[in-house]
């Protein structure tokens, strides 16, 4: 009997994809729990998984456009396993057998037969055509020899290409980029989007994070970084400013009472934005470790449709690459969104006096439909008030 393996649904507003890589080839004998491919979409890459054994007849190639639901393989449960065919994976070794002394280091990523290296993920077949690396020279510490995206840090770069090579070249735009590029049109053409700026002395955070720093991190076994700083002060602006915690959704205006949190971060298939749900139920290290742990899933690709979905409010961090001052664009159905900037030394006068102090340029986009200018200012005032003041969240003021 023949099994359907078919696109799986990723959410809701995801009704179509691409076959990004065969992880088996056609006719080879798979075993459950196999990944058999790659689905990308235009949020994000998910693997298939084989749900049962038997030999794998593909049905579309890599980089067809499918839709959810699509019978793109079928599985063939009365074929025998070759005698050649390999054991079912054994099980992870226990805590106590992983404290062995550590290996040597990975040799470079191991061929499969007829020498071929393992099957690249869109993530690191993304970084590598970008970095022009040569996948033979990486060493790849994942199953099998598997390049992972954190194997790419210190690989050599590829030769560079002969001049006499094209001039130009062309490659499919992905479904992610082609998304992105969908919703920001939409965001400027049917939002009234302005910008308001103001800038925060960093001076107060700067020396609390060096005060408490080590003691943070032997508690909390994370850093303390900037960023829970400000999560925790928008959630005590959209408190103070109710108005930029709603959307609207035809007619109506959908008030939000509760305070989910999307933080933008890059990654090598481009900007995601997860979100950090209960953000004002949450502590500092409670921030920094949802953070952290976004940031190891974008690295390695999983970051899930579920991860990106419901967010209220969106902060981006463009001073993380240098970015001075910036416009953001608000992420849709939300009505406005923080932009932070790059940290620099500046004179300011205080109390009458010049000094230098760390300040960072601050923009909050809004949308104008339904926030007021008054509004949109007095929320990032509040902003810079918890910034310039971290103690203003423990005194609940």
């Amino acid at each position: 009997m023949a099994i359907d393996v078919k696109v799986p649904s990723v959410g809701e507003s995801i009704t179509s994809g691409t076959i990004g890589t065969w992880h088996k080839k056609n006719g080879e004998y798979v075993r459950p729990g196999d990944v058999l491919f790659e689905i990308e979409t235009e949020k994000v890459t998910s693997e298939v998984f084989a749900d049962t054994a038997g030999t794998l007849t593909t049905l579309v190639e890599a980089g067809a456009s499918v839709d959810v639901g699509q019978v793109v393989a079928r599985i063939d449960e009365k074929a025998a396993a070759p005698a050649n065919a390999p054991a079912p994976a054994p099980a992870p070794a226990k805590k106590a057998e992983a404290a062995a002394p550590a290996a040597a280091a990975p040799a470079p990523a191991a061929k499969k037969e007829g020498g071929a290296l393992p099957p690249l993920s869109p993530a690191v077949r993304y970084a590598v055509e970008e970095k022009n690396l040569d996948p033979a020279k990486i060493a790849g510490t994942g199953p099998g020899g598997r390049i992972l995206v954190g194997d790419l840090a210190s690989a050599p770069a590829a030769a560079a290409p002969a001049v006499s090579g094209p001039r130009v070249t062309r490659k499919p735009m992905s479904q992610l980029r082609q998304k992105v590029a969908a919703r920001l049109v939409s965001a400027q053409q049917q939002a009234a989007l302005l910008t308001t700026f103001n800038e925060v002395d960093m001076t107060n955070i700067m020396a609390m994070r060096a005060r408490f720093q080590d003691r943070f991190v032997a508690k909390n076994e994370i850093k303390l970084g900037f960023m829970s700083f400000f999560v925790k002060a928008v959630v005590e602006a959209l408190k103070a400013v109710p108005s930029i915690n709603a959307q609207i959704d035809g007619n109506e205006i959908v008030q939000n009472h509760y305070y989910d949190i999307g933080v933008a971060i890059s990654t090598e298939r481009g900007l995601l934005v997860p979100v950090i749900r209960n953000a004002d139920q949450l502590s500092y290290a409670g921030v920094e470790k949802a953070i952290a742990d976004y940031a190891k899933k974008g690295r390695a690709g999983k970051i899930t449709m579920p991860d990106l979905e419901g967010g209220v409010f969106t902060i981006t961090n463009g001073g993380t690459f240098g970015s001075l001052l910036s416009t953001p664009i608000v992420n849709p159905p939300q009505s406005a969104i923080l932009g932070m900037h790059a940290i620099q030394d500046r004179p300011v006068a205080i109390n009458g006096r010049v000094e230098i102090r760390p300040m960072m340029y601050l923009a909050v986009s809004y949308d104008h439909r339904l926030v007021d200018g008054k509004e949109a200012v007095t929320f990032l005032v509040r902003i810079k008030e918890y910034v310039e003041n971290p103690g203003m969240g423990l005194l609940e003021v």
